[in-house]
């Protein structure tokens, strides 16, 4: 179950990582401006959506795996 929550926090840290340094140019205000706000949102969408394909792809690969031919 550890092992599970470090998984999860490590990829938390990768996508607010990644998504900020691509998205997040300066510091001008507290709050993200419109284009940074849709530039995260689009980059958050797209690393999950690889992680469920990921996860998918794992998980079909490992079915394969499982069942005796």
């Amino acid at each position: 179950m550890l092992a599970l929550s470090r998984c999860s926090l490590r990829m938390y840290n990768s996508l607010v990582e990644r998504c900020f340094r691509d998205c997040v140019d300066t510091f001008r205000r507290k709050t993200l401006d419109k284009q940074e706000e849709s530039c995260v949102r689009g980059c958050a969408e797209k690393f999950m959506k690889h992680s469920m394909r990921v996860g998918l792809r794992f998980a079909e690969i490992n079915q394969g795996v499982a069942t005796p031919d």
